[in-house]
């Protein structure tokens, strides 16, 4: 079967850039800053984690 596995976990954020260190402590990976760009969601390299920009907030930065 040739079927997409769901990201492990999804994460409703108020910036579209966060960082993510697998939250597992010892046992997670390296801390990770991801920046969703024109997109509205970035999925973690290293865990999958999916952070997903909540409605309201603007993924374009005010800088």
């Amino acid at each position: 079967m040739n079927e997409q596995t769901p990201p492990p976990e999804t994460i409703d954020v108020d910036s579209p850039t966060v960082a993510c260190d697998g939250d597992g402590g010892a046992l997670g990976h390296p801390r990770v800053y991801l920046n969703m760009g024109e997109q509205n969601q970035v999925e973690c390299p290293y865990c999958d984690r999916l952070f997903v920009l909540k409605a309201g907030a603007t993924a374009a930065g005010g800088h």
